[in-house]
């Protein structure tokens, strides 16, 4: 199925019903009072996080959604029947914002978590509710009010516990397929990877974590340029980065640690939070270097990019230092599990 990760939507919840001016008409019974009853509500419309739905491609193609109507009220004090609710399914991990404000409605991280973003309109109020000692015989009603009507903006930020940055050819794809069961698409040229690839990484028969690769950044993505700024909101769930950096590019001229630098740039102009994760260093393709000489490359690269935080020197294509990584992250993963809050059953969206 085709990756589709933002949808733009646009609900309108029911209209409640009017409500009823009639009066009783009955044998024998002079000048009946009021008994008009009041019009049903419309039908709301919610999002519940679905975790068999991996995609929001439904909704790139069906872009308005329509609770339904309250009935209006009707004489002997029948009230009208209520709108049915619209549920719509999205992925775990959808953000769910008001297109027009930006305004956050719904963030739903985890299965079943249901949020309100449509609300319905009241019913209108039947002829009864105006008899009083002054007016016996009111033909006033209201109105049902009108359902909301929203613009909204779908996105889809991935669940996953690690993240991987690099240079598009920096073999991030190469490394998910050598950790993973995951098998993206892999070749000697740019942009290879178009959208997010998942994988799940098992170390113990109990322990494993989910790893997502996106498109390779470039310089200016923060701008827009390339691929992977689109893509960039997955890796905001993530516990740990991998700015994976090819030491052994094709292109001569191309340096690993400007490049690094323009990656880290990159990432910091783009958002803040994502620059202050946790983030280690691969560098790969040491297959390409003489086994005496990979240690050294390794420290001089650390003294060039300026960099005292974890680093692995790597071959994503050959497996060498990819099981030393695995641990570590599990490790690092272990140590810094989230604490669990309790999700509330319903959000509500504010008026």
């Amino acid at each position: 199925m085709k990756f589709i990760d933002e949808a733009k939507i646009e609900v309108h919840a029911g209209d409640g019903g009017n409500g009823s001016a009639s009066f009783r008409r009955e044998k024998y019974i002079d000048k009946g009072g009021p008994n008009g009853g009041d019009g049903g509500r419309g039908g709301s419309i919610y999002a519940i996080a679905d975790r068999n739905i991996n995609t929001l491609v439904d909704y790139r193609f069906a872009r308005i959604h329509r609770a339904e109507k309250g009935e209006n009220g009707m004489g002997s004090d029948c009230y009208g029947k209520g709108g049915e609710d619209m549920v719509l399914r999205v992925p775990v991990g959808t953000v769910i914002t008001d297109f027009n404000t930006n305004e956050i409605i719904a963030d739903l991280a985890k299965d079943c978590e249901k949020a309100l973003i449509a609300k319905g309109g009241k019913g209108g109020l039947g002829n009864l509710h105006f008899k009083s000692s002054t007016n016996r015989a009111p033909r006033q009603f209201t109105h049902g009010e009108l359902g909301e009507v929203r613009e909204l903006k779908m996105e889809l930020k991935v669940l996953a516990d690690v993240g991987l940055l690099g240079m598009p050819n920096a073999g991030k794809s190469t490394f998910i397929r050598a950790v993973s069961a995951a098998k993206p698409k892999v070749a000697d040229y740019p942009f290879t990877t178009l959208h997010p690839n998942l994988g799940v990484v098992r170390v113990e028969h109990d322990k494993s974590f989910v790893i997502a690769d996106i498109p390779g950044l470039i310089e200016g993505a923060a701008e827009g340029a390339g691929l992977g700024h689109q893509f960039l909101r997955h890796l905001a769930r993530t516990r740990v980065l991998l700015h994976l950096v090819d030491i052994a590019p094709y292109d001569e001229t191309a340096s690993p640690v400007a490049e690094a630098h323009a990656i880290v740039n990159e990432l910091k102009k783009y958002d803040e939070s994502l620059y202050q994760k946790p983030r280690w260093l691969l560098l790969n393709k040491m297959d390409m270097l003489p086994a005496e000489d990979r240690d050294a490359y390794k420290q001089q690269f650390l003294k060039d990019f300026g960099w005292d935080g974890k680093c692995f020197i790597i071959s994503a294509l050959t497996g060498e230092g990819c099981k030393e990584v695995v641990y570590a992250i599990m490790e690092f993963l272990d140590q810094n599990r989230p604490v669990e809050e309790p999700a509330e059953d319903t959000q509500e969206a504010q008026p």
